[in-house]
């Protein structure tokens, strides 16, 4: 569970605000609990977030905490260094996704466990018209078809995953570098409700889908 982040776009580390009366790192770990043997959550290494090695109702329901690094890579490094040797799949989930739902964590690991990829990523398809732009002006229409925006939970087998890291490469998500060792990476349909907490408003829209949920 990635919750290393400072949420610069945020105005601070929002992962750690209340949502719904609990942490909203709180809510990511239930998720990956619906799968997962053991849950080693990452937080910042300067003291913004639960303490290193933090147990217990301190840990946000996690089993182990660790501090991250300077780059999420770094910090998806800090947390497999604390996941058993003998895990045969790892999921990488980001804390600030609080509405992945049990069955999108299932696809992804069901995908993996199928024997047919090194890893699964829930992705969506891409329905506005997108622009590549520079100095306020537009370039030129980018064609949409083939892309796709991806999510997390991300499943990978686990010696895949740790092997992809050994390059010491950073990257925006797990599963670039498994594309960069050539590895096969499988798509899952990703869930328009597994929003993504990137500015202030969205905390309230979060809410307000749970809010939607329960009635």
């Amino acid at each position: 569970m990635v919750a290393a982040g400072s949420g610069r776009r945020f105005g601070g580390p929002k992962q750690f605000l209340e949502l719904a009366g609990r942490p909203v790192v709180a809510w990511s770990v239930d998720g990956a609990r619906s799968v997962a043997d053991g849950v080693v959550l990452v937080v910042p290494g300067d003291g913004s977030g639960p303490r290193d090695g933090a147990t217990g109702d301190s840990a946000m329901g996690a089993d182990r905490v660790v501090n991250g690094g300077a780059t999420r890579a770094a910090s998806v490094r800090a947390g497999l260094a604390a996941v058993p040797e003998d895990a045969e799949i790892i999921v990488v989930h980001d804390a600030a996704r609080p509405l992945a739902s049990p069955a999108l964590f299932a696809a992804v690991v069901d995908a993996v466990r199928s024997g047919e990829c090194d890893g699964a990523v829930p992705v969506l398809a891409v329905a506005d018209t997108l622009k590549r732009t520079s100095g306020g002006r537009v370039l030129t229409t980018v064609e949409r078809d083939g892309l796709a925006m991806t999510q997390t939970p991300q499943a990978f087998v686990a010696s895949t995953l740790r092997r992809a890291h050994a390059t010491d490469a950073d990257a925006t998500d797990d599963a670039d570098l498994l594309e960069r060792l050539g590895a096969a990476v499988a798509t899952v349909a990703g869930d328009t409700r597994n929003l993504k907490l990137t500015r202030p408003e969205d905390l309230q829209l979060a809410e307000a889908l749970m809010e939607s949920t329960t009635r």
